[in-house]
């Protein structure tokens, strides 16, 4: 079980041991992403994660990453639609080290100006090379598609204009609004104790940060668009989206158990239908994007240009036998343990927990209990299967993307 320490100025430290390791990840978790963003901000918290190693009050660029690799460290960060992570992983001797130059970069970014420079080129080089894969592409339009152009449906990578003209008022404006005590999380998984974390927190990294995040509501109204872009590429690339549940939603579990027999594994039915059985795609699967307030059930296909119609047309099929017919059993004690199995490999990795028990504490307020989870799969019925299957794959606000040599939406 993990250990939780709120401070006073509304800070959250989850920790979570492992007894028979000699490594510590940790990390720094903001809730702030693209979600929250306003037009002129799109892009600005993925433009903040990478400014926030170019330097220091008291290192710069270069002598950030050679004391990391002085100890053998591994550092870097992400930025999601409603998440920034900041994160090491360390020996357990360097374990001091590594967090105070975490906690450096981390609250004593400079922002210089040479920087600023430089990295804007590279996030420019960044969006070009996104916009150049078009699985990933895809996936951005079909958010845009289904949210619109606003909160979820924005790109995490921003538009390039936004990128050329942020400065360093901007980011420290953002900065003071939402990389707040009361929105941060600080998160240990490995080799270390609550009690000496707590000493590393209370040395390097509290009373350094703004009280309260500033509140902004997120007024989602769903599209459901079929947009398409034109692409010089070999393949089709097309995804559809279905309204579904949010982050923690009764129906989660059986949602994800729906996922395993569509289109989660090799054994899934748009697998062995549109891939092995009608040779459609070579990458045809499906998964789950769970927010606060929503969420999408996605199907995604990559597929040769004459194929497109065919394609659409055997993945509407597997869903409509889905819904008509239900899941097997064995299906179900499939889904079941595959949810179980990705649970327990995660517990086995520092990385993996350090996230998982960091994100459930920043979202929900709360320790996540790995036994209570382990018990909720367990009871997923063949039931609860059904009654999930009847408010999912509505075609109210699907929407859809295509990518590639095409002239029209998927729809």
């Amino acid at each position: 079980m993990a250990q939780l320490k709120r401070y006073e100025n509304g800070l959250k430290l989850v920790v979570k041991r492992i007894d028979g390791l000699l490594s510590v990840t940790m990390g720094i978790l903001v809730g702030a992403g693209a979600c929250l963003e306003r037009d002129r901000e799109d892009g600005i918290s993925h433009f903040i994660e990478h400014m926030s190693f170019k330097g220091t009050k008291t290192l710069n660029e270069e002598e950030i990453s050679n004391a990391f690799d002085e100890i053998g460290a591994q550092q870097n960060a992400f930025t999601g639609k409603d998440l920034t992570c900041y994160y090491a992983k360390a020996t357990s001797e360097h374990t001091e080290r590594a967090f105070s130059l975490l906690a450096d970069l981390f609250l004593n970014s400079v922002y210089p100006e040479d920087g600023l420079e430089r990295e804007r080129g590279v996030i420019l080089e960044e969006i070009a090379m996104n916009e150049d894969t078009p699985e990933d592409y895809c996936s951005d339009l079909l958010a845009e598609a289904y949210y619109g152009k606003d909160n979820y449906g924005r790109n995490i990578l921003g538009p390039m204009d936004n990128v050329r003209r942020f400065t360093a008022e901007d980011i420290r404006s953002y900065r003071n609004a939402f990389y707040t005590a009361d929105n941060i999380v600080v998160s240990f998984a490995g080799n270390i104790t609550l009690s000496e974390a707590e000493e590393l927190v209370e040395k390097y990294f509290v009373g350094a940060l703004p009280l309260k995040k500033e509140r902004r509501e997120k007024k989602i109204v769903l599209q459901g668009k079929h947009l398409f872009r034109k692409k010089d590429i070999e393949q089709v690339h097309l995804s559809i989206a279905y309204p579904s549940f949010h982050r923690y939603d009764r129906m989660i579990n059986p949602s994800s158990i729906i996922n395993s027999a569509l289109g989660g594994s090799m054994s899934s039915r748009l697998f062995q239908s549109v891939r092995e059985k009608q040779g459609l795609a070579y990458n045809v699967y499906s998964y789950q994007n769970l927010y606060e307030e929503t969420g999408t059930f996605v199907i995604y296909a990559g597929v040769n240009g004459k194929n497109v119609d065919r394609a659409r047309d055997a993945i509407l099929s597997v869903i409509s036998d889905l819904k008509k017919k239900g899941i097997t059993k064995e299906e179900l004690l499939r889904g079941k343990e595959q949810m179980k199995a990705s649970t327990i490999f995660a517990q086995e990795s520092t990385s993996s927990q350090m996230l998982l028990y960091g994100k459930y504490l920043l979202y929900r307020d709360e320790l996540f209990d790995m036994n209570e989870k382990m018990e909720e799969m367990g009871r997923v019925t063949m039931d609860d299967v059904m009654a999930c299957l009847a408010e999912s794959f509505s075609e109210k606000n699907m929407a859809s993307a295509l990518v590639g040599k095409v002239d029209r939406p998927l729809f």
